[in-house]
């Protein structure tokens, strides 16, 4: 964390930019966890947290775009998700040894908010309400990473990066149009193949009339990409 995006947040109560889960807290609560956490703001590039460390605060994303990974062996990463705005990032040592089991990198200038895990563990035993949101959202992800998993181990290239183009499209930016702060090298963790391999599918997808590769990108034919992931 650099100092110069650490700041102290305004009042939970009045922040605009907080995760919908807020709303299942009492004014209470939320003051309780405005005295207890931070805010810090990241540059592009930035680590957010590094696995293996220690597990002292829950992130909740306000404002940008993360990706969370895991750091493999012989320095290959695989990326699990990318985490927009208003979202939290827990992880399974919260209740098990306090270590982070993967990685987090600003995509773009991100801020969040560092909450106190003490804190954040207190509220979920007294607020029975909260803490069931809290376990919808952990299965959710739960869920979509066994998806990914699937389509990692039992699909031909084309298929996984017809899983990841649609998962950008549907899940990440709302739009057929996927920005270019999408690296290649994003992609090759996305879908667990090499740079190489993800620029000749993404050439044989512009040449069958699915992308457009002008500028980032761009979607032309979903049922197309729809039917390759069908297909796997």
């Amino acid at each position: 964390m650099n100092n110069w995006g650490k700041e102290k947040c305004k009042n939970c109560l009045d922040c605009g930019l907080k995760s919908p889960m807020f709303n299942y807290l009492t004014p209470k609560e939320l003051e309780l966890v405005s005295d207890n956490k931070f805010e810090v703001k990241f540059r592009k590039g930035e680590i957010v947290r590094k696995q293996g460390t220690f597990l002292s605060h829950v992130i909740s994303i306000n404002a940008g775009l993360v990706k969370l990974y895991i750091e493999g062996y012989h320095e290959k990463n695989l990326i699990l998700r990318l985490i927009k705005s208003q979202n939290f990032i827990g992880g399974p040592g919260m209740y098990y040894d306090q270590r982070h089991h993967y990685s987090v990198i600003a995509l773009v200038e991100t801020s969040a908010c560092f909450i106190d895990i003490n804190i954040f563990k207190q509220i979920i035993h007294s607020n029975p309400e909260f803490a069931a949101e809290f376990m919808k959202d952990i299965s959710k992800n739960m869920l979509s990473s066994f998806d990914r998993l699937i389509s990692l181990s039992q699909k031909q290239i084309p298929g996984r990066m017809a899983d990841a183009l649609l998962y950008l499209s549907q899940d990440i930016f709302n739009s057929n149009n996927i920005l270019p702060i999408i690296t290649k090298n994003e992609l090759s963790e996305l879908t667990s193949m090499s740079k190489d391999s993800v620029i000749r599918i993404l050439r044989d997808f512009k040449n069958e009339g699915i992308l457009n590769l002008n500028q980032g990108i761009e979607i032309l034919n979903q049922d197309k990409l729809i039917k390759i992931s069908n297909v796997g």
